[in-house]
């Protein structure tokens, strides 16, 4: 995993603080996309468990991973007794189970590229659905976030993840749906967007940004001072804009694989 991937784990109780949840709106998509009930659940790094706990409270089994030490430390003092949490990137996985769902929330742009659709679908019992979802944290005047761009310019030009794969930011299909559709392994590849609208304090706004990978490996002075620049330039309140991007694929029958999965 890359130097931002594992950058977290020194914020993991700012992360579990500042990071917003996620909606039932998110379970009832998948849900209904997998169109029976599922039983039992994997997800791809856990992070503090934040969509664990949607999954696991809806009586989901979910085996949770996550590669860092300290987020994993803190998933465990916030999720159900029906939460296994194993310390492990999708790499370290071998498939030994199979499960109804294989998730990543605002994760799966960490797994590495080679391998990441066979793993995925060993991981799947025959017909499974893979779900994933993410998108920034922003705000949503268009005034505030340009002065926020301008606070930080000196210490970043941009804060975002940069799509995996090179998809620009206007195409229909976004990254990872662009791969799951070339994917065989992969089938009824599907898009959406869940709207998201919140208010936050400046200071919780400048919270977030503590927990974003761009920010997490700057040096620390020049963290500090990006923050500082940042704060000064919000208003007291902060309207945000935090649409979530779901793409859903099934588990496809084909092609078939000796010993029943795909290679990893």
């Amino acid at each position: 995993m890359s130097g931002r991937a594992l950058s977290f784990g020194e914020m993991a109780e700012a992360y579990e603080r500042f990071r917003p949840g996620y909606p039932v709106e998110l379970f009832d998509m998948v849900m209904a996309y997998a169109g029976h009930p599922v039983r039992t659940a994997f997800e791809i790094g856990a992070g503090t468990g934040k969509a664990t706990r949607l999954f696991a409270r809806r009586g989901i089994t979910v085996t949770a991973t996550e590669p860092d030490g300290a987020m994993l430390t803190e998933l465990r003092k916030h999720v159900p007794a029906n939460v296994r949490t194993v310390r492990a990137a999708l790499e370290d996985v071998r498939p030994v189970d199979r499960y109804g769902l294989v998730y990543a929330a605002a994760a799966l742009h960490w797994t590495r590229p080679e391998g990441r659709w066979s793993r995925v679908s060993a991981l799947l019992e025959p017909g499974g659905v893979f779900a994933s979802c993410g998108g920034p944290v922003r705000p949503a005047d268009p005034t505030v976030e340009e002065a926020v761009r301008a606070a930080r310019a000196p210490f970043l030009e941009s804060d975002e993840v940069p799509s995996p794969d090179g998809t620009p930011p206007g195409r229909d299909m976004q990254w990872p749906g662009t791969e799951l559709r070339r994917c065989a392994w992969f089938t009824d590849v599907r898009q959406a967007v869940i709207e998201r609208r919140f208010t936050m304090s400046a200071r919780g706004y400048v919270g977030h940004l503590s927990t974003v990978s761009a920010y997490l490996i700057l040096p620390a002075l020049e963290r500090r001072q990006a923050f500082r620049r940042i704060l000064e330039a919000l208003p007291g309140t902060v309207e945000i804009a935090a649409d979530l991007t779901v793409h859903l694929a099934r588990r496809s029958d084909q092609p078939q694989y000796a010993g029943g999965h795909p290679p990893l």
